[in-house]
């Protein structure tokens, strides 16, 4: 039988835990405090390990820290994972039970890291190694709890602070919550549990100040909302309120704003009047437009999308100039933006006004054109639409504007390519509407597309 010699790799010291032989860093163990200190963790009553009392599940804490950084001794070499119940082989190599046991069953007789053939099958618990995992964890978990109950205090004092105090420490106490909020799931959940959804709502009015409106606003968009909390905020003063904030706050703020007032959307009894303001949509295309804060585009653009959804809201969306607008823009956004640019306008071309507008646009037809068979299947659809409206409003301008764009070669790319019916049928018939004002030889010929047929 081969004689087996540990490791000593990366200046690891060996450790004997109980005579498995397995490789420590004890550097490392003392100095994230696993050793040393009695090994007793107690926080509210509930001890980490050893001594009285409820022994916490290490499954539960691995699972709850989920931490980015552990050491390294406790990661299993095969799933790249914190150890539950680590054994060691006649290696010297330790492993998580479950992990090497599967390794053997797939009929490898090796050590997964060394490759080395095993002379012994045997696995050994590391009850060392286990120990030092455990407390470990005990004492980040135990750690995790006790600043969790710490922030749901604070929350809750400072939900009870917001009721009374008034002037500059009222602005204290609300920036404070926002932090504290927009960190931790509990401090959330606490201020819900506390009534404080009322309290900061009951903050906006036509009297509010900016930098409390701000503020209350960041704070409601880390909320879960209920519908009573939502119908309170469509007040009309409210919603005034929110559409200033939208134009005059900084970019934290609009995007704030767009994703309030998108939440408030989602409420079943939602009045389509209240996006039906030229001031919100305003502000929302500027908000799309700003090139210095591109971080803002997809907000904007899904809040207008949402919009788009109200029939009655599209006249005044195309009113605003926001169809050339969005137009000029398309080739320059990523293909979430672009998606949600083109959904609105194919929402936008089924208003008279709206296809007038995509028509009268210089960019419209080569943008569209370019689009097709290049993103995605739904921007070809898009796209496609919007072409088939405006040929349809102006056939024999809009058509040779196509075909000299490279339509004609796009079309018949669709018609080859793409699964969907639909849009073959649309390819189909806009290639129809586009021949019509020609004669087959012309026709062809504008469509350079004699390479193509041959």
């Amino acid at each position: 039988m081969p004689m087996f010699e540990p490791s000593n790799r990366d200046g690891i010291v060996g450790f004997d835990g109980g005579g498995d032989g397995h490789v420590l860093d004890l550097d490392t163990a003392v100095k994230d405090g696993v050793l040393g200190g009695g090994g007793v963790v107690s926080v509210g009553g509930v001890v980490g390990t050893g001594g009285g009392g409820e022994k916490l599940d290490l499954r539960m804490m691995i699972e709850e820290l989920d931490l980015s950084e552990v050491p390294s001794v406790f990661i299993c070499p095969i799933s790249l994972e914190p150890m539950q119940d680590p054994v060691t082989l006649c290696t010297g190599q330790t492993y998580e039970k479950s992990n090497i046991l599967k390794w053997f069953n797939l009929g490898h007789f090796t050590c997964p890291t060394t490759m080395q053939e095993l002379w012994d099958d045997t696995v050994t618990p590391n009850r060392t190694l286990h120990h030092l995992i455990y407390t470990w964890f005990s004492q980040k978990y135990l750690l995790m709890k006790k600043k969790s109950e710490d922030v749901q205090g604070r929350a809750a004092e400072l939900v009870e602070m917001l009721k009374t105090v008034k002037g500059q420490a009222r602005v204290q106490a609300l920036k404070e919550l926002r932090q504290v909020v927009a960190v931790h799931a509990t401090a959330r959940q606490t201020l819900i549990d506390k009534g404080g959804i009322a309290v900061v709502s009951s903050l906006l009015g036509p009297f509010t100040s900016h930098v409390i409106g701000s503020v209350a606003i960041a704070i409601l968009v880390n909320l879960t909302l209920d519908s009573e909390s939502r119908m309170s905020l469509m007040q009309p003063a409210k919603i005034s309120l929110m559409v200033d904030i939208l134009n005059e706050g900084s970019i934290e703020t609009k995007i704030n704003c767009t994703r309030l007032i998108k939440m408030l959307m989602e409420e079943k009894d939602f009045r389509s009047e209240i996006v039906s303001s030229h001031s919100l949509l305003v502000g929302i295309m500027r908000l799309v437009k700003d090139k210095r804060h591109t971080v803002g585009v997809l907000p904007g653009l899904s809040l207008l999308r949402t919009i788009c959804l109200h029939e009655e809201a599209r006249g005044l969306i195309v009113s605003i100039g926001a169809v050339p607008q969005l137009v000029e823009c398309l080739l320059s956004l990523d293909n979430e933006c672009l998606e949600l640019a083109l959904f609105i306008l194919d929402a936008l071309s089924s208003r008279p006004e709206g296809v007038l507008s995509l028509k009268d646009c210089s960019k419209t037809i080569p943008n569209m054109v370019s689009l097709l068979m290049r993103i995605s299947e739904s921007c070809t659809q898009y796209a496609l639409s919007i072409l088939l409206s405006i040929c349809k409003l102006a056939p024999e301008e809009c058509s040779s504007i196509a075909l000299d764009a490279g339509l004609a070669a796009k079309l018949l790319l669709v018609i080859q390519s793409c699964s969907d019916p639909v849009l073959k049928q649309q390819s189909a018939e806009l290639l129809k509407l586009c021949s019509l004002n020609y004669s087959d030889t012309i026709f062809i010929s504008k469509c350079k597309l004699s390479r193509t047929i041959q």
